[in-house]
């Protein structure tokens, strides 16, 4: 394995990570105006949430920084082309955190109601736009000799060569990533409350699961559909055969495992689900960091890797932090490892 492939599986382990960490917050944010019923259930789900929640968006930092050092023609390119989504999602983050801190400051119901709403909106849109990211990064860009792209919100919303960042395919996988991180985040909020709450989180997960099967079999077909080649490496590579055993045993487990109460494997088993997914999406593209509509434009690992000598220093900084980062995890989970109680903290 070349250094650049090697940096193309960290960058892709480090989304990942951040995608199942982040991601029972964005979900336990989405379903927080239903799950949550009372003042004294919305302070328990934002207490299951609140010490941990700043640390996951670390890995999104951190995905971004590894890919700036490992891909600058990757970055550069992206990030140009996506910039209007990029200040998008960053002003629904601030939105989250905006909504998270205000309510637990100010005492009033009113605002305290709206500062609830912007939370829970933020979360949803987030979870779509995240996803939409993940479809324009499958279906491919509208990359040129130059290597730069230029895309707005919508087009048509076909598939062609003037295409948007949202369009039929990737407002689907918007979706999909909705009712998935809607579904993780029930099962951690079911893992880390109890009594009406816990089971109004539980219940919700398995009116997430149908649709959770649902949109997972239609988007593997759709995928397949708009881009056969993603196909290629699965079969070039039999041990591609793993991504769908994962996620499909994943889903069976979540199934069978929540209405038995037992919330710690179906978290798990959501936590597996989201990876397999990830991993299969990585797997099916390499060494393809960027498709294009045009494949002859397509960015690889090759064309926008940076030189040899960085990437080999880089490689021993990165897993000096990367150690650090994960003592600090496992750290702060166990601090806040069991049920949630009202009262701790400021939430």
């Amino acid at each position: 394995m070349t250094l650049g492939a090697l940096w193309f599986w960290i960058v892709a382990v480090m989304v990942t990570v951040y995608v199942v960490l982040d991601g029972f917050d964005l979900g336990a944010g989405a379903i927080y105006l239903i799950a949550a019923k009372t003042g004294d259930e919305r302070r328990r789900v934002l207490r299951a949430i609140g010490p941990v929640w700043d640390g996951n968006e670390v890995w999104l930092l951190a995905a971004g920084g590894t890919l700036y050092f490992a891909f600058p023609q990757l970055y550069a390119s992206s990030f140009s082309g996506f910039y209007l989504p990029l200040m998008m999602v960053l002003w629904l983050l601030m939105l989250r955190a905006i909504g998270i801190e205000f309510r637990a400051h100010i005492d009033n119901p009113i605002w305290q109601s709206f500062f609830d709403a912007v939370f829970a909106v933020s979360s949803i849109l987030l979870c779509v736009f995240f996803g939409a990211a993940l479809g324009n990064v499958v279906r491919g860009v509208p990359l040129d000799s130059t290597g730069y792209f230029f895309e707005p919100l919508w087009t048509n919303f076909r598939l062609g060569d003037q295409v948007g960042i949202l369009d039929w395919y990737t407002v689907l996988i918007g979706v999909v990533a909705l009712v998935t991180l809607a579904a993780h985040g029930s099962h951690y909020i079911a893992l880390k409350t109890d009594e009406d709450l816990g089971r109004r989180a539980r219940g919700f997960a398995l009116l997430c699961w149908p649709l959770q099967f649902f949109f997972t079999c239609i988007s593997l077909v759709a995928t397949y559909f708009i881009r056969p080649e993603v196909m290629e490496n699965y079969s070039r590579h039999k041990i591609g055969l793993l991504v769908p055993i994962v996620v499909f045993s994943s889903l069976a487990v979540m199934l069978w495992a929540t209405p038995k109460g037992k919330e710690k494997i179906a978290f798990v088993a959501s936590s597996l689900y989201i990876a397999g997914m990830l991993v299969g999406a990585a797997f099916a593209l390499y060494p393809v960091v960027l498709p294009a509509r045009d494949r002859q434009y397509d960015l690889t690992i090759a064309s926008t890797s940076a030189g040899v000598h960085g990437l080999s220093v880089g490689l021993i900084w990165w897993t000096l932090g990367a150690i650090l980062a994960l003592a600090y995890f496992a750290f702060v989970y166990r601090m806040f490892r069991g049920k949630v109680q009202v009262g701790e903290g400021h939430y």
